[in-house]
């Protein structure tokens, strides 16, 4: 890294890394990821009752998740680059307003079409907010250390969230009301809005100040919605289907325009050297593809432990306790205290592994199972493997990176875990129901009675998630092949010389005057 740069970098590190006040704001900036987090969730419980109270069609239901997935997904590159440009502080607190309005707009609906216009508003503003919580930790937190427990703490919250969601949007639908699901936001929101106003502090040299890339938004958008579309519609219409593979063609056509474009225009929606660093990529890539593993095995279990163990909501939610515990240890007291000792891969590629041989436990799922002797261990090393992994991935996603791109990188992680989302909710159901329909296509003849075809039904729904989930490990293998072939960062200590050679510091006076970038200088 050459002199000028460290010139420029070396004050604004100093200055995030001394205030005070940051600890404060990592509080606020937490609460506003865990409600982005839960509502990913939280909805899903509430979802039959807000269907019957406000007469949403059978063919419609799949809507209320839809609208915000595609929102969120489709907005999430747009929102970082606006982060960037207009203050990630300002964003945070405006994406927080946002939410909140739109989540009371929810839960005061009175028909389908409000339903469905709140969740879409909550995806658009949770596109902005999102990536503006994680590039305020990459702009604040620079020391290697802090930076560490910053983000053990995020990679927990993002890790364990969507559990947690399970359980409140349980215990919220069992005890109040479905609409206590959106209601529950605006105290959150609020809570966070007004404490960030109060005490985060964001460099104003960090700020982007190029022009919006207009054609650049127009085609990421269009090309990151067809392409959450084309998934979900996979899951209800099949993978065949002539308007699914034409979604998926034209996802690829614009998303092919978007790359064309972005190394063609002076300032890019999404420079192409954030996804080109190996270690981005290979963070970017083996996050989205755990996260496919994580939303399948979030599916499976919640209709295995309801409908095959006859548990209630409530009790669904808190069976996944133990692996949003594991999550909490492994981000907080394994990645976070050894991020800075040790290269980032010798803690994600063991963390997946550790994760691929609790999804291996649950491929002996059967009809009576024991949650004590076989859930509950696999549930623990799943948490443990992924909080180890998901903290210095999210980490090194935003380490080494320009300041003025820190909105677009922490965007991209976001936009790899909702697509992975996507992918995991339509391509393991797809694969769990051809699994089911073969398993009773070949033992219907054995079922003569009532209760044998009971049990044959439910066998068969055990033999779909299982077989599922043997794919699901192997997700999970491939994101540790990933981690080992593309990162080879060393520990993150937040140094200059931490930064790989050909990474970001090599090409950061391409585009004129130097910018500072997000490593603290020693």
């Amino acid at each position: 890294m050459d002199t000028s740069m460290s010139k420029t970098a070396a004050p604004t590190a100093v200055q995030a890394g001394l205030d005070p006040r940051r600890w404060k704001a990592l509080a606020f900036i937490a609460i506003a990821q865990l409600m982005v987090v839960l509502d990913a969730t939280i909805v899903n419980i509430a979802l039959p009752s807000a269907q019957s109270d406000l007469g949403i069609s059978d063919a419609n239901r799949q809507w209320v998740i839809t609208a915000y997935a595609l929102a969120f997904g489709g907005l999430l590159l747009f929102g970082g680059r606006i982060a960037d440009m207009w203050g990630r502080k300002r964003a945070f607190v405006t994406g927080l307003v946002g939410f909140a309005a739109a989540s009371a707009l929810g839960g005061a609906a009175t028909g389908e079409v409000m339903m469905l216009a709140a969740r879409a508003l909550q995806g658009a503003f949770g596109a902005l907010l999102a990536p503006a919580a994680l590039s305020l930790l990459a702009v604040m937190f620079t020391d290697g250390k802090e930076r560490a427990k910053a983000f053990g703490i995020y990679g927990a919250i993002a890790g364990g969230g969507g559990a947690i969601g399970l359980i409140l949007g349980g215990v919220l639908t069992e005890y109040l009301d479905w609409r206590w699901t959106f209601y529950v936001n605006v105290p959150f929101a609020v809570v966070a809005a007004l404490g960030a106003i109060g005490v985060v502090r964001e460099p104003a040299e960090t700020r982007n100040r190029s022009a919006l890339d207009i054609p650049g938004v127009f085609l990421s958008t269009l090309g990151l919605v067809s392409l959450v579309y084309g998934f979900t519609r996979a899951e209800t219409d099949g993978w065949s289907d002539g308007t699914t593979i034409g979604v998926f063609v034209a996802s690829a056509v614009l998303l092919v325009a978007f790359g064309l474009v972005e190394s063609k225009v002076r300032a890019p929606l999404l420079p192409l050297r954030v996804v080109t660093d190996r270690n981005r990529g290979g963070v970017y890539l083996s996050l989205g593809l755990a996260t496919i593993a994580m939303f399948g095995l979030f599916l499976f279990l919640t209709y295995y432990l309801q409908v095959v163990k006859g548990y209630s909501p409530v009790r669904t939610g808190v069976a996944f306790l133990p692996m949003v515990a594991g999550m909490i240890t492994g981000s907080t007291q394994i990645g976070a205290r050894l991020m800075t000792r040790v290269p980032s891969r010798l803690l994600m590629m063991p963390g997946f592994l550790v994760a691929a041989l609790g999804m291996l436990l649950l491929t002996q799922l059967e009809v009576d199972s024991s949650y004590p002797a076989l859930i509950l261990p696999a549930e623990i090393l799943l948490g443990l493997g992924l909080g180890t992994a998901f903290m210095p991935a999210m980490s090194l996603a935003t380490h080494g990176v320009r300041s003025s791109d820190a909105g677009v990188a922490s965007a991209m992680v976001n936009t790899s875990q909702q697509v992975g989302g996507a992918i995991g909710t339509a391509l393991l159901n797809t694969i769990a129901a051809s699994a089911t329909t073969s398993f009773v296509a070949s033992h219907v003849a054995e079922a003569t009675s009532k209760p044998a075809q009971q049990m044959l039904k439910l066998e068969a729904m055990v033999h779909g998630y299982t077989s599922a989930i043997w794919w699901a490990v192997g997700i999970l293998l491939v994101s540790a092949a990933i981690v080992a072939v593309f990162v080879n960062a060393r520990g993150q200590s937040g140094a200059a010389a931490d930064t790989p050679s050909g990474g970001e510091a090599a090409d950061d006076s391409s585009d004129g005057e130097p910018e500072p970038v997000l490593v603290a200088m020693h």
